[in-house]
């Protein structure tokens, strides 16, 4: 075995086809570092990994209480042996690692970010406030009280607007967005919301891309409050496009907003990872931050510096103790989440009636297929070709169903 520590990677919630999880455990992994990772069963792709130490099939939905998701983690750190670097997969996880930080420093090597912030980070309620705080810009946006309220905003704005889950914990639930929602006339929006007369939702001015640009900055920032890593990325396409998961981007150096996004970690004492994601609005010239999340972002691996390090391996290296070099990132590199990319692709020409940009191949890291690690990207193929086949046959089955019924 490894002497060096080793690092697990914390997953509450059930979403097996995320790729950051499996770009943690490859990064880790070439290192040499015992990398483990909780998982929803034996055959996600994560899971499938040539370079996993070990797997804790550990299916949570992210609603049990937060004395048995700790408890779980405590006899995962017992199980391993050793104290390990948690590495937060998600927001919620990174909310209960903060949160219980005292309780887990038994097994688990944590960075000592205030125990509240996290959650603040991840509310979008909270985060606006924390930007009108700083005066950091922000698209327009409100917490209705009700179902009126919402509707009354969203006619004041006029569609289409942007819908959030409020709370971080609130998206995992089965009535939530689950994630940030564009609706662009009030049927949309009163069917998005069901039936609660309080919807757990903000209400947010949508930008359209016609008019801004996406782009986001990764960082690391260490215990003492500066950033030891600040990256910046252009968005290129995302799914469900324009709104969604990062399928398709490129590393731009860009100091304006990597400026931004070191100040703004300085101001409220945040440290460890950080992933931000903001709109440059060419109305007013302004970057506005859309999301603070306070782990690793799916897309982490589109950065790195020449000697290979990222995000992830820099919180390893500064949790253990070990040099984190001053080194600037590669420019030039894209990512792609090839599946995902496709449909974004084919979906934005089928309703744009033209066909997709060409973007560059060169140069990129691609989420799933790996020379050195093929397995999970085979596995991945699997469940996106399940995924696809349960969706376009759901209107069958659900005319099947209610023949049955009458």
């Amino acid at each position: 075995m490894s002497d060096q520590t080793p690092a697990l990677l914390v997953k509450l919630g059930c979403f097996p086809q995320l790729h950051g999880g499996l770009g943690v455990v490859r990064t880790l992994g070439r290192m040499g570092v015992p990398a483990y990772a909780m998982v929803e069963d034996r055959f996600t792709p994560t899971a499938l990994s040539r370079h996993l130490a070990g797997r804790f099939v550990r299916p949570t939905t992210g609603r049990e209480d937060a004395s048995e998701l700790v408890a779980a983690l405590l006899q995962i750190g017992r199980e391993i042996g050793r104290r390990a670097v948690a590495v937060a997969e998600g927001d919620e996880a990174a909310v209960l690692l903060a949160e219980h930080a005292d309780r887990l420093a038994e097994w688990f090597v944590l960075p000592p970010v205030p125990p509240a912030l996290p959650r603040r980070l991840a509310s979008k309620e909270g985060l606006h406030r924390i930007c009108q705080e700083h005066g950091v810009p922000t698209p327009r946006t409100r917490s209705p009280v009700d179902r009126a309220e919402l509707v009354a905003v969203s006619r004041e704005w006029g569609f289409p607007v942007v819908l959030k889950d409020r709370e971080a914990f609130t998206k995992l639930d089965d009535s939530a967005m689950g994630h940030t929602t564009v609706v662009h006339d009030e049927g949309e929006l009163l069917a998005r919301c069901g039936a609660a007369e309080s919807p757990s939702v903000i209400v947010q001015e949508y930008i359209p891309l016609d008019i801004a640009e996406e782009w986001f900055t990764h960082l690391y920032v260490s215990a003492s409050g500066t950033p030891r890593l600040v990256f910046t990325g252009h968005k290129l396409r995302s799914w469900p496009p324009g709104t969604g998961l990062t399928t398709r981007a490129r590393a731009r150096p860009n100091s304006v907003l990597a400026t931004l996004a070191a100040e703004l970690c300085r101001a409220i004492g945040y440290c460890g990872i950080a992933d931000l994601d903001w709109r440059f609005d060419r109305r007013d010239g302004r970057y506005k931050l859309v999301d603070f999340n306070p782990r690793f972002g799916q897309q982490f691996r589109l950065f790195g510096t020449a000697r290979g390090l990222d995000v992830v391996r820099a919180l390893y290296l500064d949790l253990t103790g070990q040099h984190v070099p001053d080194e600037q990132q590669i420019h030039g590199r894209g990512f792609i989440v090839g599946n995902l990319d496709a449909v974004s692709a084919t979906v934005s020409a089928w309703r744009e009636r033209r066909l997709p940009a060409s973007l560059s191949r060169r140069n990129l890291e691609r989420a799933w297929l790996s020379r050195d690690d093929p397995v999970p990207a085979v596995a991945e193929a699997a469940r996106f070709s399940g995924t696809v086949a349960r969706r376009l046959t759901k209107p069958v089955r659900v005319l099947a169903q209610k023949g049955a019924v009458s």
